[in-house]
C-alpha cells in the first residue's frame, strides 16, 4: 500500500520533539484549531484516508501534546482493533509508536527503558502487519531507531530500515520524505563513528549538522534567488506528446499544449520571472526537441506569478499573442500597489518591473471559443475566488479545464484584501457544467488537493454551511478568535471522507475572509 501523494503542508511539516533529547518543555495550553478539528474527524472511527492518521499525529506534536496523542491513539486502537485490517492497524501503530518515541524523554527514568522497548516492539509489529512494504511504516521505524541511544543496540537496524527507504523511493508519498532518510542515515553512521559516510549523507540532507528538532517531510523548498517551489523539477504528460505539466521550477506550475496540427505551441500562464520561464521551456525543449513555435499564451489571471515571465515568451516569438480578461488592468494595478516584500515568495530575482509592462493582445469579456492549430479552446471569464479577472481555459475535445488559482486557500492573496466567496461558488458551478476529466490548477498543491468535480461539489456544500455559521456568529457579536475556537464543523462532514482535508485547508482563512469582509478588519483608514 502506498500513501497518496496528495499531502498538504500541514501534514508534511511537523515538529518531532525527539524522544532522546533533553527537552522537558511542558505541554502547550494554546488552542489549536486544526487539532480540535482532527479530534472530531478521527473520533468518528477508523480513517478511510491514511493521510488523516498522520496529519492527526503531527498536530499532536505541533501542539506539544504528545501525551494526549498517545492516550487518544492507544484508546482508539483498543476500541477499534478488531475492525482494522492489518495494513490500517500498522499505520495506527506506527503513528502511536512515533508519538511514544517523541515522548520518551518525559517518562520517568526508571521506566524509560521499558517504555522504549515496548515502542520498538510496537514498530516491529507494524512492519510485520504491513508485510514490510509500506514506506511510511519503515520510515518511522528507521527514524526512531536512528535516534535511540547506543545502549539499545539498534543503530544497525536503523540503517537497514533507512536503506530500504532509499531503495524504494517510488513507494514514498513524495520525494520530500527522503531528506530525513539522508539525515538519519548520516546520523546512524555518525553514531557508528563512520564520519566519512556521516558527512556524505548529512550533505545530501541539506542540513548543517546533526543538532536539530525540526523534521521536514515536504517536497517544498525555498531558495533566496528563485523563492518557493512546491516539488522537485519534473515534467508530466497529461496527454502523451501533446499536453505537458511542469512543476518545481518556481512558485507556479507551467502547462504547454501542442496544437492538433502539431504546428503551434500554446502556454497556460506566463510564469513569475523571465529566467524561470526560460528554464522551464528549455527543460521541455530538451525532452521534446521538435516542439513547434510558441504562438499563444492564455492567462488565467494577472497575478505576479502568472505574468512575470511574459518577456521571455515574447523573446521566443515577437508575434506571440497573449489572451487575458478585459479587466486585467484593474487586477494588475491592485497587484502593483501592495506594500509587501515579494522576494519572500518569489526570490530576489523577481522584480515588479517584470509585471508592469504586461499587456494582452486579446482581451476577453465574455465566453469565447478560439481554435489554434486545430485545437479548440473555450475561454470562460469567472469572478473567481481569488481575483476578479479570473479566466478558465477549457479544452472540450480533451476534457481538460485549466482553472488557475480560483480556489486558493487564502480566498485571495494572503497579504491584501481581495477574494470573492460567491465568485468561488459560481466558479465551482461552472466547473460542474463542464465536468472535465482533468482539473489543472496554477500550483501543484492546488491540483493535488482540489482535484475532482465530486470533491469541489461536496466542498461547496460544506463551505456554504461554514459561511452561514460564521455570519450568524458575527451577527451576535462574536470576535474572530472566538469563532475559530468554536471549531465549526458541519454535522454531515462524515458522509464524505474526501472532503476532510480540503475543508480543513480552507476553513481558517475562509472564516477570516468572511469576518474581514463583514466587520471591516481589512478596510483601509479613510483620511479626510
Amino acid at each position: 500500500m502506498k500513501l497518496p501523494d496528495k499531502i498538504i503542508v500541514m501534514l508534511l511539516v511537523f515538529v518531532m520533539m525527539q524522544g532522546c533529547s533533553d527537552s522537558h518543555d511542558s505541554p502547550s495550553q494554546t488552542y489549536h484549531s486544526e487539532l480540535e478539528y482532527l479530534k472530531v474527524i478521527n473520533g468518528a472511527g477508523p480513517a478511510r484516508d491514511p493521510r488523516i492518521i498522520f496529519l492527526f499525529m503531527s498536530q499532536f506534536m505541533n501542539a506539544n501534546q504528545n501525551e494526549e496523542g498517545i492516550k487518544f491513539f492507544s484508546s482508539f486502537l483498543e476500541k477499534h482493533e478488531t475492525q482494522l485490517p492489518p495494513v490500517q492497524k500498522a499505520l495506527y501503530l506506527s503513528a502511536l509508536g512515533l508519538l511514544r518515541a517523541s515522548h520518551a524523554n518525559r517518562v520517568a527514568l526508571l521506566k524509560r527503558i521499558g517504555w522504549v522497548d515496548e515502542t520498538i516492539a510496537m514498530l516491529e509489529t507494524a512492519k510485520q502487519l504491513s508485510g514490510n512494504q509500506i514506506f511510511v511504516v519503515r520510515w518511522i521505524a528507521g527514524i526512531v531507531y536512528a535516534r535511540l541511544p547506543g545502549r539499545f543496540d539498534i543503530t544497525e537496524a536503523a540503517l537497514e530500515e533507512l536503506q530500504w527507504c532509499l531503495e524504494n523511493l517510488s513507494k514514498a508519498p513524495n520525494f520530500g520524505w527522503m531528506r530525513e532518510v539522508y539525515f538519519h542515515i548520516g546520523l546512524a553512521h555518525h553514531k557508528l563513528d563512520d564520519e566519512e559516510q556521516a558527512a556524505k549523507f548529512l550533505k545530501m540532507s541539506g542540513y548543517d549538522n546533526f543538532e536539530k528538532e525540526i523534521t521536514l517531510i515536504i517536497p517544498f523548498s525555498v531558495n533566496s534567488e528563485t523563492g518557493f517551489t512546491f516539488s522537485p523539477m519534473h515534467l508530466k504528460e497529461i496527454i502523451p506528446n501533446q499536453i505537458f505539466a511542469l512543476s518545481g521550477f518556481e512558485f507556479t506550475d507551467y502547462y504547454f499544449i501542442i496544437s492538433e496540427n502539431r504546428k503551434e505551441l500554446i502556454a497556460i500562464d506566463a510564469a513569475t520571472t523571465p529566467a524561470t520561464a526560460q528554464k522551464a521551456y528549455e527543460f521541455l525543449k530538451n525532452r521534446f526537441p521538435n516542439l513547434p513555435d510558441l504562438t499563444t499564451v492564455f492567462v488565467t489571471h494577472s497575478h505576479w506569478d502568472h505574468i512575470g515571465g511574459h518577456r521571455f515568451f515574447q523573446e521566443l516569438n515577437p508575434n506571440i499573442k497573449f489572451y487575458a480578461r478585459e479587466n486585467y488592468g484593474k487586477e494588475l494595478a491592485r497587484s502593483l500597489n501592495v506594500p509587501v516584500q515579494f522576494n519572500y515568495f518569489f526570490g530576489s530575482n523577481f522584480s515588479l518591473e517584470f509585471v508592469k509592462d504586461f499587456s494582452p493582445d486579446v482581451k476577453i469579456a465574455k465566453p469565447t471559443e478560439v481554435t489554434i492549430g486545430g485545437t479548440r479552446f473555450q475561454l470562460l471569464p469567472v469572478n473567481g475566488g481569488e481575483t476578479e479577472d479570473a479566466m478558465f481555459i477549457h479544452l472540450p475535445d480533451d476534457s481538460i479545464l485549466f482553472v488557475g488559482d480560483f480556489i486558493m486557500p487564502y480566498i485571495g492573496a494572503p497579504f491584501f484584501e481581495e477574494g470573492n466567496i460567491q465568485g468561488l461558488f459560481d466558479a465551482i458551478d461552472l466547473v460542474a457544467e463542464r465536468n472535465p476529466r482533468y482539473l489543472l490548477h496554477g500550483h501543484e498543491p492546488l491540483t493535488s488537493n482540489f482535484n475532482s468535480l465530486a470533491l469541489l461539489t461536496s466542498l461547496k456544500k460544506h463551505l456554504k454551511w461554514l459561511q452561514q455559521e460564521t455570519i450568524r456568529t458575527i451577527q451576535v457579536g462574536t470576535n474572530r478568535a472566538d469563532i475559530h475556537q468554536q471549531n465549526l464543523i458541519p454535522s454531515f462532514i462524515h458522509e464524505n471522507p474526501i472532503i476532510h482535508i480540503p475543508f480543513l485547508v480552507l476553513r481558517e482563512n475562509f472564516i477570516n475572509r468572511i469576518y474581514d469582509q463583514n466587520v471591516g478588519y481589512w478596510q483601509p483608514v479613510v483620511r479626510k
